[in-house]
């Protein structure tokens, strides 16, 4: 199981320090709820097939950011992958309601027959808040995008076969628990969930650090698919 590490962006001083027992980090800005729901982050276990590494996160979106950027891994091949990042406002923010927010980009190539289905992104978008639900995951304001987009290939690139690249842009806010904390790495494992699903691999039981059931939903078959650039 592969533990999940990542950067994060203080918008006071850009840095990370060692967090105090109360209140805020120790003069460095971060809030402690913040600090937590990285740490949790950091501490997930996840499935073998995903490799998980820091991304440097958004700088104006809120006054604090973490990052992942993760790909669902076959060989040398990606058969899936996306980004995830935490956002937090400690002054809370109307559109999220909320102090946190979650916001993800993933995609993954289709099969042809997946591609030509005429209900592909309202299920795509059900998988996504399945593998929530499927974790026993409280949410709210979730919003977002399913594109499909085809490739044909000319000239030099002409022996290659079409390809279709389905995307999912989407956000939501996760409900706060204990000391205004968000279960981030309940999250992350229900996020890893959908990657695997967009990968085509079969679900597996979780273990102690994942803290739900599988989604009981069916996979794309098993494909290759493009790296996040």
């Amino acid at each position: 199981m592969a533990a999940a590490q990542g950067q994060f962006s203080d918008h006071s001083n850009g840095t990370e320090g060692t967090g105090g027992r109360d209140g805020e980090g120790e003069g460095d800005g971060v809030p402690r709820a913040f600090r937590q729901a990285v740490e949790a982050l950091r501490a997930a276990r996840l499935r073998p097939e995903i490799e998980i590494d820091p991304t440097p996160p958004p700088k104006r979106l809120a006054p604090h950011a973490y990052a992942l950027e993760a790909a669902v891994v076959d060989g040398e091949d990606d058969l899936a992958d996306g980004r995830l990042v935490l956002l937090h406002d400690p002054s809370g923010h109307d559109a999220w309601q909320g102090t946190f927010r979650l916001v993800t980009l993933v995609r993954a190539e289709l099969e042809p027959e997946m591609a030509a289905d005429p209900l592909l992104p309202e299920v795509c978008w059900s998988w996504l808040t399945g593998a929530l639900e499927a974790r026993g995951l409280s949410y709210g304001e979730a919003s977002g995008t399913v594109t499909r987009a085809g490739s044909h290939y000319f000239g030099g690139l002409s022996e290659r076969r079409p390809a279709t690249q389905i995307e999912i842009r989407a956000s939501w806010t996760p409900r706060e628990g204990r000391g205004g904390v968000p279960d981030t790495a309940a999250h992350l494992a229900g996020w890893c969930d959908l990657l695997c699903q967009l990968a085509g691999l079969p679900p597996v039981g979780p273990g102690p650090a994942h803290g739900g059931p599988d989604a009981g939903v069916v996979s794309l078959p098993q494909r290759r698919g493009p790296q996040v650039s």
